[in-house]
């Protein structure tokens, strides 16, 4: 691994630099993407944003948004800019298939990989990690990065603040999970002192939604929503054809698991969901059940104690039922 100081040395003479996130981009990804950007553009470096897919349309305010390129949209032009990069930032994830075939390229990749992350069992690609578990966010670490391991604060400016807020806000479920430690608040007054507007950014993110997301959001709750009290566990599945009729677009199915855990009661919720090639999975638990354990286990997937995601090969039907037989395991947990 490359020591803090090698780092600081590289980032003294202009180099060429890819900072990329994980698939689906959420608000953290984004805001420790776009943060790290508008550091590092200051330092007079030639950055490039690349994200492996698109991302929700509630996140494409956020200040150098306009810069970003998908990979999806651009393969060649990407492509190129990762092998000829010196340094690439890994954001927000720490295992290379997160990306999709973008993870093949950086594999391969002959600059120097850093990432800065707070997810489980990195893959050791890197040749320097920035990593904590306990960090409610990958934007609380970018912050760290920049104010702690690099000691340059004095950089920081209200572009940084916005989107470095907007990624701690959105992973701590608005300050609300437990990983927003005393720490974490500190951080964010920081952040408000240095420009970030707190309600701004929260209206702009929550308080954007479609029509036709409300709508659907409605049917998930009315229609959709299995209580299954014997394991104080809830589900939410939806059919590829349910999303084609509401005219569901990237980010409209984003939080939609947590009106499931919201219920009284229930311990685990489930968040099921056909898309065009595969099943996914969106698990959320309280307290110390392990969601993480069942996506990891049972569907190829991984992720937090309380916030997890997997896949699943076979049909919508079949994977409910799979997850269904999975609660008889954790029973004891699950009704402690």
């Amino acid at each position: 691994m490359l020591p803090i100081s090698e780092i600081k040395s590289l980032l003294a003479t202009p180099q060429k630099i890819v900072i990329t996130t994980h698939h689906k981009p959420d608000g953290d990804a984004m805001g420790s993407s776009l943060g790290l950007y508008a550091y590092l553009i200051q330092l007079g470096h030639h950055v490039q944003v690349i994200t492996p897919t698109d991302y929700p349309y509630f996140l494409h305010w956020m200040p150098n948004n306009a810069e970003v390129i998908v990979f999806t949209e651009a393969q060649e032009q990407a492509a190129e800019l990762v092998a000829n990069a010196s340094l690439i930032f890994c954001l927000d994830f720490n295992s290379l298939g997160r990306i999709n075939e973008l993870g093949e390229l950086v594999r391969v990749a002959p600059g120097y990989k850093l990432m800065i992350d707070h997810h489980l069992e990195p893959e050791d690609f890197d040749d320097y990690r920035h990593w904590d578990i306990n960090a409610c966010a990958s934007a609380q670490l970018v912050y760290d990065f920049i104010v702690n391991e690099l000691g340059d604060g004095k950089r920081m400016n209200k572009d940084i603040a916005t989107c470095l807020y907007t990624g701690i806000m959105t992973d701590s479920g608005s300050f609300r999970f437990e990983s927003a430690t005393s720490s974490v608040y500190r951080i964010a007054a920081d952040l408000i002192d240095m420009g970030a507007e707190h309600w701004r950014i929260h209206q702009l993110v929550y308080d954007n939604a479609t029509e036709n997301r409300l709508r659907f959001l409605g049917h998930c709750i009315s229609s959709k929503l299995e209580i299954l009290r014997a394991y104080n566990t809830a589900i939410i599945a939806v059919s590829r054809q349910e999303l084609q009729e509401y005219d569901i677009v990237t980010g409209d199915t984003e939080g939609i698991v947590n009106y499931a855990l919201s219920v009284n009661g229930i311990r685990l919720a489930a968040f099921i969901i056909e898309r065009t090639d595969k099943v996914k999975l969106s698990l959320r638990s309280t307290g110390d059940f392990p969601a993480n354990e069942i996506c990891k286990k049972y569907f190829n997937g991984g992720g937090h104690r309380n916030a997890a995601g997997g896949v699943s090969e076979t049909d919508l039907g079949e994977t409910v039922q799979k997850f269904k037989s999975i609660l008889t395991e954790y029973k004891t947990q699950l009704l402690q």
